[in-house]
C-alpha cells in the first residue's frame, strides 16, 4: 500500500511540474513581436466608427499596453500608470499611449472607467485582432516603440520594479 501511495504521489507531482513547464514553454512562445521588431500595421476601431491607424504613430514614441478589466495584475498596472507614468508624459507632444483592452468593447470601458477614473483614453480589441498580432497570450503586456515604429522594450506582467524599467527606456527614447 505504501509503495502505490508514493508512486502516486510521484506521478501526480511529475505530472504538475511536467504542466508548468509546458505553461512556461508556451508563455515564452507567446510573443509575436519581439524587441526589434516593426509592429505590425494595425486599425483601433471604435464602437462610433473613429478609427485609430498604427500609420499615425510614426514619429513619437509610443507605449501600447493591453489589459483586461477582470486581470488583477492589469488593474495594479494601470493604477500605477495613472498615477506615475501618464502625469509626467501625458503633455509630451512626442509620447503617445493606447491602452488596449484585450476582448472589450467601448461600451464595457466607458462604465469600467466609471469605477476606475483614469484620465487617459481606453481602446477597444473586441476580437483580438490587434493583441493576436501581437502575442497568443498573456496580459498585461507592454510594447514601448520608438519614433521609426521599432519596438525597443517589451514587459509581461506587472511589477513596481517593470513601471521603473519602463520609464527609464521612455526617458531613453525621448532623448
Amino acid at each position: 500500500m505504501k509503495k502505490i501511495l508514493f508512486f502516486l504521489t510521484f506521478a501526480f507531482l511529475a505530472t504538475v511540474i511536467n504542466a508548468q513547464m509546458l505553461f512556461v514553454t508556451k508563455g515564452a512562445d507567446a510573443d509575436i513581436v519581439k524587441v526589434g521588431d516593426k509592429i505590425p500595421a494595425f486599425d483601433i476601431v471604435k464602437d462610433d466608427g473613429t478609427t485609430i491607424s498604427s500609420a499615425t504613430l510614426k514619429g513619437k514614441i509610443t507605449l501600447i499596453n493591453f489589459f483586461a478589466i477582470w486581470c488583477g495584475p492589469c488593474q495594479r498596472e494601470l493604477a500605477e500608470i495613472q498615477k506615475t507614468l501618464w502625469p509626467k508624459y501625458k503633455n509630451n507632444a512626442c509620447f503617445t499611449m493606447l491602452v488596449i483592452g484585450r476582448e472589450h468593447s467601448d461600451a464595457e470601458l466607458a462604465e469600467y472607467n466609471k469605477t476606475k477614473g483614469f484620465t487617459f483614453p481606453l481602446y477597444p480589441d473586441k476580437n483580438r485582432a490587434i493583441y493576436n498580432k501581437f502575442a497568443s497570450n498573456l496580459i498585461p503586456r507592454s510594447y514601448l516603440i520608438d519614433k521609426d515604429g521599432k519596438v525597443i522594450y517589451v514587459n509581461i506582467g506587472f511589477t513596481p520594479e517593470d513601471l521603473n524599467k519602463l520609464m527609464k527606456q521612455i526617458e531613453k527614447a525621448l532623448k
